[in-house]
């Protein structure tokens, strides 16, 4: 890759054409809406907030660092709407970015299945090694998939995994939790950011020995356990796809020379988490 022209300036258009590079929209789900939701394309682009959601906190953080641009894992229209008018969640956060000049990306499923993608840098942060695809592109010599799987440095109990999950994972008040023995020991990990329930059965004809991953549910879990399938790790959904952020400011550093900052904020809705067992008085 040649080095960015650091005299010019890039447009929104050209950091949307580096983005469209590295996750090309026609990667992501039929049921997805990604690409630019808003901004001018011709308008300069300084600073870009990268997020996993795009919500009225972190629209407040982009103006605070004066970003003119947001990079959003999660779509903030993935349904159709007929207003957008500011008396709606949704259109009040249209109206601040369209307001203070900023503009709005998203790169969801297109990212969850690049290489590297979201799954990657979920798998580094607990250091798998040997990475592969949970669930490849069929036909993709690549490597692009959904999740992926990799080996722990030094085997380690489902106990202690889950504790090296949670101290190197980004902190929530959800925590994580983990489904299957204690003392299991555990070798082979695959991992899914985001809700990847829908890939326990990937898991399991993997034979890889846990699975971590989000908003996994108490029916799939409770049947998958008692099949004899992987040990289970749970987290929260915004700390499965954090991770992504610091590598996605990277390329966008590297690919146009703007600065990218990433955003801390907790976005995930649960706040409170009490595991007292005994009553309280």
């Amino acid at each position: 890759m040649r080095a960015p022209d650091t005299t010019v300036e890039p447009t929104v258009a050209d950091v949307v054409a580096i983005l469209d590079r590295r996750y090309p929209p026609s990667w992501a789900e039929s049921w997805d809406r990604v690409g630019l939701v808003l901004g001018e394309p011709e308008a300069p682009v300084r600073r870009v907030l990268c997020v996993v959601d795009c919500v009225p906190e972190t629209v407040a953080q982009a103006r605070e660092v004066g970003a003119d641009l947001i990079v959003a894992h999660h779509p903030l229209l993935l349904r159709g709407v007929s207003s957008v008018a500011p008396t709606t969640y949704k259109g009040r956060i249209v109206h601040q970015l369209i307001k203070a000049d900023i503009a709005l990306f998203v790169a969801h499923t297109n990212a969850d299945v690049a290489n590297p993608g979201v799954s990657d840098a979920l798998a580094a942060r607990l250091g798998l090694r040997d990475l592969r695809p949970l669930r490849p592109v069929e036909g993709d010599a690549a490597g692009r998939g959904t999740g992926r799987i990799g080996r722990l440095p030094e085997p380690m109990t489902l106990a202690e995994l889950t504790h090296h999950a949670a101290v190197t994972l980004p902190t929530t008040a959800w925590g994580v939790r983990a489904a299957g023995r204690p003392d299991r020991t555990i070798s082979t990990v695959a991992v899914c950011g985001g809700a990847g329930d829908p890939f326990l059965p990937d898991a399991t004809a993997a034979g890889v020995d846990a699975y971590l991953t989000a908003d996994l549910r108490h029916h799939p879990v409770s049947e998958h356990i008692a099949g004899g399938g992987p040990a289970l790790l749970d987290a929260a959904h915004w700390a499965t796809e954090r991770p992504w952020l610091d590598d996605l400011a990277a390329h966008l550093r590297a690919a146009c020379g703007v600065e990218a900052v990433v955003s801390d904020l907790d976005t995930d809705p649960w706040t409170v988490h009490d595991s007292l067992k005994e009553p309280r008085p």
